[in-house]
């Protein structure tokens, strides 16, 4: 019987945005058992690192509550997030299937509550339930379909408030708030991590937003977006 405090995996799942990234929640009583034995539950505070990038791969993270920032950093310092992982995502995944360097460099940017599977267990894991190496497979297929997406969204948008534009409509559609008249969203970055997203500079992102409330695309009420005009920030998405 699974304890308690493994129930965050099935919990968890409630939470994913796709199928792929419900990675162990349709497995077999027994898979989820092996992977009960063999998880570390940890709790992390808001900014603290999980892996940094280069390093080599220590095992995978499941995250079960919380939200940690994905990021690359270039040779002349700059930092590029290049996206937000949710609850039920598997962190460093690509990396302990292929004993590379991990990727990324995660930080949490919530408090958050993981679940660590040492590299070795893992793929002796994935060996012994093959239901559960097919799922691997099928989600890092599906990151791989999600990066090449996000490069073409962002990385070949014209401008920083195009690349503005589509972020915050994609964050409508992740937080399901699509079909509302005037969406909400919860905006837990700050400008300079917003920019390090669009690949711009803070005082840019800060004079965007500044713009957008002006012409009352949006409102900010808190920390929560309020987006009045969906369809304005639908064109300026579309480079119109």
């Amino acid at each position: 019987m699974l304890s308690p405090y493994g129930l965050d995996i099935i919990e968890s799942c409630l939470t994913c945005k796709t199928r792929t990234e419900r990675l162990f929640c349709d497995l077999p009583g027994a898979a989820l058992q092996a992977f009960e034995n063999i998880k570390y539950a940890t709790a992390y505070p808001k900014g603290a690192v999980l892996f940094v990038e280069g390093q080599a791969p220590r095992g995978i993270f499941v995250l079960c509550k919380g939200r940690v920032k994905m990021s690359i950093c270039a040779t002349d310092g700059k930092t590029l997030i290049v996206r937000i992982a949710e609850p039920g995502e598997v962190l460093g995944l690509s990396a302990a299937v292929s004993g590379k360097p991990y990727e990324l460099t995660a930080e949490t940017i919530d408090p958050c509550q993981v679940n660590f599977v040492k590299r070795d267990d893992f793929l002796r894991f994935l060996k012994e339930h093959s239901d559960a190496c097919f799922k691997v497979a099928e989600q890092l297929s599906e990151k791989y379909n999600t990066a090449c997406h996000e490069v073409r969204s962002l990385g070949l948008s014209h401008s920083a408030g195009e690349k503005l534009a589509k972020l915050l409509l994609e964050w409508t559609s992740k937080n399901g708030e699509t079909a509302k008249q005037e969406p909400r969203l919860r905006l837990a970055l700050t400008h300079e991590e917003i920019a390090q997203m669009i690949g711009t500079s803070r005082e840019t992102v800060t004079r965007l937003f500044a713009d957008l409330k002006k012409r009352q695309i949006v409102q900010a009420k808190g920390s929560t977006l309020v987006i009045r005009n969906k369809a304005a920030l639908k064109l300026i998405a579309s480079n119109n």
